[in-house]
């Protein structure tokens, strides 16, 4: 017996959605059916790229074909919260990009407008299904490192684009903190859950948005997370892992496809290698396909509550360090 597969749809043709696109050709239960972007020459450039059947020149014509399921939203920061609720209110389950709202009150209104509609959404944090980071999450919550004393996050890139660019643009929610920042937060808040206290300090640019930022989070037990994220500079992008029993270390580019390194105290090492069928995209929307299928609203794994914590700690982090969105944060 045949699969069930649903139809999605991509609101956007840019970097991200390529991204997406790829890993729906091997994603289960998946069928890329139709895109949408702002005019019909990108959309129809972007089908033929991934021989996709429909394509439209705008997002309102792509949410009124009646055979998309669900609409996975690659657009800019800002224009999540437009483009979530348009979808849902033309009846489509929603995968946004991360960050689903760029603070908690954006969120709300994406929430509630899903449980109005009795429809899936959920923030495309792809890491969060990736095997390797599930894999650290089981290793330390089976307690095979013993207690956790530090956890070490990164991710940084020199990047060279103007001011207008969404890097750095504040009407665009610019800065690292919901870029690339976010990555590490939502490390620490999954493995380490809700810290006590938060100490974090940005560097601001002229419009007011973080270039670089560093946060602490404190847990119970003397337990660290230091972190940092920032746009003009480009070390290691590592993760580690440090417990009373050994440490786990995620080498470069952490968030992303990859294998764990395991040390003990003793010295023994333990690798753990995964294959991967495209470019790690293609879990999330596996999970997504999974919970539509069965009915769900959201998803166990990443949760509304999941994305809720993790918005409502970048607006922690935003409001100690005087960042503030103007078109936003109303």
């Amino acid at each position: 017996m045949a699969e069930k597969k649903i139809k999605w749809g991509i609101l956007s043709t840019g970097w991200i959605a390529h991204k997406f696109a790829t890993a729906l050709q091997v994603a289960a239960n998946s069928e890329l059916y139709a895109v949408g972007s702002r005019t019909i020459g990108m959309a129809n450039k972007f089908a033929g790229e991934f021989h996709i059947p429909k394509a439209y020149g705008s997002y309102e014509e792509l949410l009124n074909d009646s055979a998309v399921d669900v609409v996975y939203i690659g657009t800019p920061h800002n224009l999540h919260l437009e483009n979530t609720l348009l979808a849902l209110d033309h009846q489509k389950h929603v995968l946004c990009e991360k960050p689903m709202g760029v603070n908690r009150t954006e969120e709300m209104c994406m929430i509630e407008k899903a449980k109005e509609k009795n429809l899936f959404l959920m923030e495309a944090l792809w890491s969060r299904f990736l095997p390797n980071i599930i894999k650290t999450k089981e290793l330390i919550d089976s307690g095979e490192i013993g207690n956790v004393k530090l956890l070490t996050a990164f991710f940084s890139m020199i990047s060279d684009n103007g001011p207008e660019h969404r890097h750095y643009n504040i009407d665009l929610c610019g800065g690292t903190i919901l870029d690339t920042g976010i990555y590490n937060i939502f490390l620490s808040l999954l493995l380490l859950g809700k810290p006590k206290s938060i100490s974090a300090i940005a560097g601001l640019s002229e419009q007011g948005g973080d270039n670089s930022c560093s946060y602490t989070f404190k847990y119970e037990k003397d337990t660290l997370a230091v972190m940092f994220s920032s746009f003009l500079a480009d070390p290691a992008v590592v993760a580690e892992i440090h417990g009373t029993k050994g440490k786990i270390i995620l080498d470069h580019f952490w968030f992303c496809p990859g294998k764990v390194k395991l040390t003990y105290r003793d010295g023994r090492e333990k690798i753990f290698e995964f294959d991967f069928k495209s470019n790690g995209y293609e879990y999330e929307a596996e999970e997504t396909a999974k919970c539509i299928l069965a009915g769900k609203t959201q998803s166990d794994s990443w949760s509304w509550n999941d994305s809720i914590q993790l918005v409502s700690t970048m607006d922690a982090i935003r409001k100690q360090c005087g960042i503030v969105y103007p078109k936003h944060d109303l």
